[in-house]
């Protein structure tokens, strides 16, 4: 009997949507679901995309996960599943951050290409809205400057005092573009780029480099505010 070819599984439950594709025969397979518990939706999800790519989960050889930043219980359960499979089936595991594939997206961009041109000292920023008035940040200079979890005002400071050119990649509350939030001192990713594309998570899948940390999640210190008239 004819082995199944092993499929790849990309898996992003860091936040809402819920985010899983595969990839069989060179088409993409991908459902988006929103809610916040990922817990509920991540099997029906599942079951139904590999439906449509007529595939069982036993056909799953390689989970690509985000380990985060996000929600504490939704980056649990990439690693909870990835772990599972990883113990039952010797399925491989690979993982990266929010982070690194919106800057793989944004840097492979015509956009930036162009712009690193004018700025070759320049350098590439990840903003993401976090939570009420907070953010990520993190800044690819060679230098790693971040990850951080930021207030509002923090995060602006920040950006006001970087001293090279930045391109910004990311998004704010609910999805919406940074232009509100950073103005227009800065060079903006188009917003293809802004947001997790499961293209991008199965090209990233097949490098072998993301096996490191894979499942070491990135939960990051929210940032201090103070509480005004507290009960």
């Amino acid at each position: 009997m004819q082995s199944r070819t092993k499929l790849t599984l990309a898996m992003d439950t860091s936040g809402s949507p819920l985010l899983l594709a595969v990839e069989k025969d060179g088409k993409v397979f991908a459902a988006r679901k929103k809610g916040v518990k990922q817990e509920k939706l991540l099997f029906p999800v599942l079951n139904a995309v590999l439906a449509k790519a007529g595939a069982e989960l036993g056909d799953i050889g390689r989970i690509f996960i985000i380990r985060g930043p996000g929600r504490f219980t939704g980056i649990r359960i990439s690693l909870t599943f990835a772990s599972m499979m990883k113990y039952l089936n010797h399925t491989e595991v690979r993982g990266t951050t929010v982070f690194d594939v919106i800057r793989f997206q944004a840097a492979s961009s015509r956009k930036f290409g162009s712009w690193q041109k004018r700025h070759p000292q320049g350098a590439l920023g990840i903003v993401l809205h976090a939570f009420r008035e907070e953010y990520f940040l993190q800044i690819f200079d060679g230098e790693n400057a971040g990850p951080a979890w930021l207030s509002r005002e923090e995060l602006l400071a920040r950006l006001a005092a970087y001293k090279q050119p930045l391109f910004l990649a990311g998004s704010d509350k609910d999805g919406a573009p940074l232009a509100g939030l950073v103005g227009s001192a800065y060079t903006l990713a188009d917003a293809k780029d802004c947001k997790v594309r499961p293209a991008a998570l199965l090209e990233m899948a097949n490098n072998p480099a993301w096996e490191q940390n894979a499942l070491e999640p990135l939960y990051l210190k929210p940032a201090r505010f103070e509480l005004v008239n507290p009960v």
